[in-house]
């Protein structure tokens, strides 16, 4: 089992910036792919960004130039930095790995864009 911690969420104004990070444990040995995930209110769960264990990275269309995603394997910690907040960036955040067959998620934390 991997356990995943999610923090860094809050309430930001437009064009304001946070930094999420997420903690794996537990069996880590192995761990692939991170992401972050994010599902809005009555949306569906969509991906943010994902970075590979060599560095990879790939980022929904949404938030390319503004969102930069970030893993450091010694610490097992992937980090995503937003930029240039909008409401529409307002949803719940999750930690999301890969390892061996098995996606793992955490309990998410939430990013609320407003004035």
């Amino acid at each position: 089992q991997v356990q995943l911690v999610e923090s860094g969420g809050g309430l930001v104004q437009p064009g304001g910036s946070l930094r999420l990070s997420c903690a794996a444990s537990g069996r880590i040995f192995g761990i692939n792919l991170m992401a972050w995930y994010r599902q809005a209110p009555g949306k569906e769960r969509e991906l943010v960004a994902r970075i590979s264990e060599g560095g990879t990275t790939t980022y929904a269309d949404s938030v390319k130039g503004r969102f930069t995603i970030s893993r450091d394997n010694a610490k097992n910690t992937v980090d995503l930095q937003m930029n240039v907040l909008k409401a529409e960036d307002t949803a719940m955040y999750y930690c999301n790995v890969l390892r061996g067959a098995m996606f793992y998620w955490g309990k998410g934390t939430l990013v609320t864009v407003s004035v």
